[in-house]
């Protein structure tokens, strides 16, 4: 900081700067993952990227009963949920760390109140 409690502009420029490439980083790679959630025991499955995206959907035909579609779109949304909440929890691995140094415990950029 600069004396008198102001903070050095260009440095938190350089903070955010490096901030924003390390998000476009993880948002990059979150994109690029799959990640796998199953219902019914694995007759269906779901696969989503990373960032939530609905890739696949493996439909066993033993979970297929033409007089009982409710449960097959039960299992259906209940692979997609899985998937979709896994791809959660990976989100936050890779941008929980960046959300910190945004703002969270400690962090933020000094001055501007994040």
């Amino acid at each position: 900081m600069i004396p008198g409690g102001q903070p050095n502009m260009q440095q938190l420029l350089q903070q955010a700067q490096k901030m924003q490439q390390d998000l476009a980083a993880a948002q990059e790679e979150l994109a690029g993952m799959s990640v796998e959630g199953s219902s019914g025991g694995g007759l269906v499955k779901a696969t989503v990227s990373g960032s939530g995206e609905l890739k696949g959907l493996v439909i066993d035909p033993k979970a297929v009963d033409p007089e009982d579609t409710e449960t097959l779109a039960d299992l259906v949304l209940a692979a997609v949920r899985d998937a979709v909440g896994s791809a959660e929890q990976v989100q936050q691995q890779k941008l929980g760390p960046l959300a910190q140094g945004l703002g969270g415990a400690g962090g933020g950029i000094p001055g501007l109140g994040i």
